[in-house]
């Protein structure tokens, strides 16, 4: 059944692009961005009820085809780390699967253009998905589906895919892209919440870029941004954000929700996209 308070406002008119950092963050309350996680509802997203379901593109699934996981039942919970503390591989997220969304998504993408797009009917959700949405909707009584990014192809290609997605906004469906803001494992080091130059500057250029609407700009981040390279040595992590723009609509209007820094050089920083009033 249709959320009805959802219909009565038109649908969500927000997408999302959160940085979920490390593993850790499903246990550790020294980091600001678990607080802000668990404040979601009540301080970033505080609609009368629940999505009607959740699309979550994550950072860790790569594939060479847009690729939607479509479950039946509860979703397994992947572990997809190692050397972390005991206690995080006893977590569980059993949200529902969204087999119907999944198979709505895979139309809308084949419709606009986007040529084959998979569906895997036994991948659960990993923890770019499940991390962030155990701290923001603890229930796990919300149907997700997850996203795939695809790592042969471009920035445009995952804004674009987003674009063909905006209309499930419409219809109660939160859009949310999980990646970091920047993500260079190998430069990560303990500090006293000093922040590499370079990884400040990147920030700094993504955040005015996105808050002036700059978004082709952010499309062509290799060319434009400083240190492109070195905040993403790899795109998987950045493309969801891309995806989130696209979904938002043009000439959505981009608001930074959540900033903080831990190991020297990953950014936390998160974005909210509200599509433009027409």
């Amino acid at each position: 059944m249709m959320n009805t308070a959802l219909l009565n406002m038109g649908g969500i008119k927000e997408t999302f692009y959160l940085s979920h950092g490390s593993p850790m963050l499903s246990v550790d309350d020294s980091l600001p961005a678990r607080h802000f996680l668990k404040s979601f509802t009540q301080r970033v997203f505080p609609v009368p009820e629940k999505p009607k379901s959740i699309l979550i593109i994550s950072a860790h699934w790569e594939t060479t085809f847009p690729t939607l996981n479509a479950i039946d039942g509860p979703s397994d919970t992947i572990y997809d780390f190692y050397n972390f503390p005991k206690p995080l591989y006893e977590l569980k997220y059993p949200a529902p699967g969204a087999p119907d969304l999944a198979r709505k998504v895979k139309k809308m993408l084949e419709t606009a253009g986007f040529g084959r797009v998979d569906e895997d009917k036994k991948r659960g959700l990993d923890h770019g998905a499940w991390v962030p949405l155990m701290l923001m909707y603890p229930d796990a009584d919300i149907p997700v589906c997850q996203l795939s990014v695809q790592t042969n192809m471009d920035a445009t290609h995952h804004y674009n895919l987003g674009r063909a997605l905006a209309p499930l906004k419409k219809e109660g469906v939160l859009i949310v892209g999980s990646g970091s803001a920047t993500h260079n494992l190998r430069s990560m080091q303990r500090s006293n919440n000093s922040v590499a130059s370079w990884a400040a500057e990147f920030d700094n250029w993504l955040q005015e870029s996105l808050l002036s609407g700059r978004y082709e700009d952010v499309n062509k981040y290799v060319e434009k941004a400083p240190f492109a390279k070195q905040a993403h040595p790899r795109p998987e992590h950045f493309y969801p954000l891309h995806v989130a723009i696209g979904a938002a609509g043009v000439n959505a209007k981009a608001e930074l929700i959540h900033h903080s820094w831990t190991d020297y050089t990953l950014s936390y920083a998160s974005y909210k996209f509200t599509e433009a009033d027409n």
